[in-house]
């Protein structure tokens, strides 16, 4: 069937194609404000204007650059809601031990270090001169890293934009007196060289360290941060690490291909969440993932977030036709703004209106599908603007996007009208915690449904925290299930007090469920060193593996499984293969 013409609205009254690779640096358009990075779905119906510049990231992705000049301020109606990029932040605010990976370390006959198995990082960066990535040579166990933050130097192969510093590089780095004169590349941030460290770093005996796979080999992008014009669209924290889709995408892409390189088997770690999207495992980022993770020898955990306990879900129930439900959202003086997500399983149908604190009313005379209202509340002097649409040709859920201006201080009501519904159900989700400006919660919140995306991509082994000490859960932990019942978290792991290393060399201490994330994906990389390095397991992907480490979750008798809080039990990596000793292959 032929696609569907998709016109971006141009302001100034044109409607012709642009002319293909109109800018011939396309490094310039990467970075620059004047271009929108929209995300190009040909899973979709939806044929886009062409851009100045593209980036390919898969048969089904692309990422289309366009001059903002051009055409009108973003907004889901004109742009759709999957081509405008979500903005995502690092989920962190004796773990080798509780989860067993020490025991197949030290293990004689099969010691697992994760050996002949490729670690892929999206973060931060890594401080490449921290002797934990470095052989007992000082030679760099790195293989690449790509850098999307400095345009100047060489982009990887099929990527349009950053800079490529591979292990020949990264070597004559180590042996010059001025290391960053050769690799400029940093980690100004920490996080990205502690899930690294805490998933593959060396050992360092004078401290008691070690990583959880110490032999494998390390591929690193550090990430390049969003563009100003898409913060102020989200009204995100100045200050705050924001990342946007389209570049993590790029860094999957890439991670992947060089594995193909290397003809390595690849773990990818995900230490970055969001808690926009329908948490249903669709978004662009989450489809993605889940392709990569299919395929034989690729392994991939995500980190579920730290928003349990941050008052910014809403769960809707058995709302009726012929009824209304008041959904109060309080907000506190000088936030700048907030968006907010209300999301509902096909075929529900819904529509909103919102009463301000002082109780004027936006009506919900926008509520058909398509339609869009932008309302000025006279009294707070709040501007809000209301999108009304369904999202996606494969999942067809209903979204309505609000967009909230300089909200005045108090509370705002959020009055829900159901239109069509069997099971009555509703989703509504607040930004992250670090992007608001100030507090914003939901006054009856829910803390289920609150693991943040992509860990809702199915193959993706999505990754809780608990607290060794006890084994109790660490309460930030998000929780699942999916918006349409995928079971997720599948496992917890330890993430609390984790020991890793930080800037300047020094080892730190850090608590959140990418630290849990890391340590699993060193537990996953042991399994594919067993699996397909060593031959007993060769057909191993993400899906295998996180069916494995379920059979060896460790179980409390006294709860029920698969729970919300954490999936199917504990990590026991060694349980995991000990299981496995009486299944033919």
């Amino acid at each position: 069937m032929e696609k569907q013409q998709k016109k971006l609205d141009r302001t100034d009254g044109e409607t012709d194609k642009l002319a293909a690779c109109q800018v011939t640096d396309c490094q310039i358009p990467v970075y620059s404000e004047d271009y929108y990075d929209l995300i190009i779905d040909y899973n979709g119906v939806v044929q886009y204007v062409v851009p100045d510049c593209i980036q390919k990231i898969s048969a089904n992705y692309e990422v289309g650059y366009y001059p903002n000049a051009s055409y009108a301020p973003l907004n889901i109606q004109d742009y759709t809601y999957t081509a405008i990029p979500n903005c995502y932040t690092l989920t962190d605010t004796s773990a080798l031990e509780a989860s067993r990976i020490l025991t197949l370390q030290n293990q004689p006959t099969l010691n697992l270090k994760g050996r002949g198995v490729l670690m892929g990082f999206l973060d931060t960066g890594i401080d490449y001169q921290n002797p934990l990535f470095q052989y007992s040579d000082g030679t760099t166990r790195i293989k690449a890293i790509w850098d999307q933050s400095l345009p100047e130097g060489t982009a990887p192969e099929g990527f349009i934009y950053g800079s490529l510093y591979t292990e020949e590089e990264i070597n004559e780095a180590l042996a010059s007196p001025e290391p960053l004169e050769v690799v400029p590349s940093t980690d100004t941030n920490g996080h990205g060289t502690f899930l690294a460290g805490a998933a593959a770093g060396g050992e360092n005996t004078a401290e008691n360290f070690i990583g959880a796979a110490p032999e494998s080999v390390l591929a690193v992008v550090k990430c390049k941060e969003a563009k100003q014009h898409l913060r102020d669209f989200y009204f995100i924290k100045d200050g705050v690490p924001c990342y946007q889709e389209n570049d993590l995408m790029a860094a999957v892409a890439w991670l992947n291909q060089l594995a193909d390189e290397l003809d390595m088997p690849l773990v990818i770690c995900v230490g970055m969440g969001t808690t926009m999207g329908a948490h249903d495992g669709n978004g662009p980022l989450s489809s993605f993932i889940n392709d990569v993770g299919l395929r034989r020898r690729r392994v991939i955990t995500v980190s579920v977030g730290n928003e349990a306990n941050a008052r910014r879900h809403y769960w809707g129930q058995d709302a009726r036709q012929g009824s209304s439900i008041d959904v109060e959202i309080s907000v506190a003086g000088g936030v700048k703004g907030f968006t907010m997500e209300f999301w509902a399983i096909a075929p529900e149908l819904y529509q909103i209106m919102i009463l301000s604190p002082t109780g004027e009313l936006l009506p919900a005379s926008a509520g058909q599908i398509g339609g869009r209202e932008e309302y000025t509340f006279l009294f707070e002097n709040t501007t809000v603007s209301v999108d009304y649409g369904i999202v996606g040709v494969r999942w067809a859920n209903q979204l309505i996007f609000v967009r909230m201006e300089n909200p005045l201080q108090g509370i705002w009501t959020i009055r829900v009208v159901p239109k069509q519904t069997i099971t009555g159900e509703f989703h509504m989700w607040l930004p992250m915690t670090d992007f608001l400006t100030g507090d914003v919660f939901f006054l009856r919140s829910n803390p289920d449904v609150t693991a943040t995306s992509p860990s809702f991509a199915p193959s993706a082994i999505s990754v809780g925290a608990y607290q060794t000490a006890g084994e109790s859960l660490y309460p930030d932990s998000g929780r699942g299930f999916s918006m349409t019942g995928i079971i997720k978290p599948e496992l917890v792991a330890p993430g609390v007090d984790i020991q890793g290393p930080g800037l300047r060399n020094r080892l730190i201490r850090m608590t959140g469920t990418s630290a849990a994330a890391a340590i699993t994906a060193g537990a996953c990389a042991q399994l594919l060193q067993w699996g397909i390095v060593d031959g007993n397991y060769v057909t191993l992907n993400s899906t295998e593996i996180n069916n494995i480490l379920i059979r060896g979750a460790r179980r409390n008798p006294d709860r029920s499984y698969p729970n919300r809080e954490w999936g199917y039990g504990i990590l026991d990596v060694y349980e995991a293969l000990n299981r496995l000793r009486n299944v033919v292959i």
